[in-house]
């Protein structure tokens, strides 16, 4: 059976994107679901830097190493060879419209996830809460429905 991959997409590929990865990672493994992957990447990523210290915290606190993560910058190959790009806002969707299957979290859950790059560990938290939800919707709308 052919693997599928979905790739969420942020600016620098260092807070939401990667909080979301690991975060849908986790949710998969713990339902033992197989045959999909989970990347991110940044639209303008800084592929030199790593991910912000208070999503590392905030992912390590649930459990969730994050030690060998490093930004990486999107590609036209990642986004064909992904099931689905999810990007965290209708901007961001909107500067890769065309580009292939590109959907936003506004699209699934009714809301844009804002950048809290800079912002202190409660703002990381709430979108790490309104990542997790997403989480949640992603397997049910197109995980499971891909099944």
């Amino acid at each position: 059976m052919k693997r599928n991959k979905i790739t969420f997409v942020c600016t620098g590929n260092t807070c939401r994107s990667p909080m979301a990865e690991h975060l849908l990672r986790a949710e998969i493994k713990k339902r033992k679901i197989k045959w999909w992957d989970v990347i991110s990447r940044g639209i303008s990523a800084d592929v030199k830097g790593n991910i912000s210290e208070n999503g590392k915290y905030i992912l390590e606190n649930k459990g969730i190493s994050v030690e060998k993560f490093r930004p990486k910058q999107l590609t036209q190959k990642i986004i064909e060879s992904s099931h689905t790009v999810i990007c965290m806002t209708e901007s961001q969707k909107q500067i890769l419209e065309g580009c292939g299957n590109v959907i936003c979290i506004k699209d699934l859950c009714g809301y844009d996830v804002p950048d809290p790059y800079g912002c202190n560990l409660a703002v990381y938290a709430a979108t790490a809460n309104a990542l997790e939800y997403a989480c949640q919707i992603i397997i049910k709308k197109i995980i499971l429905n891909d099944k």
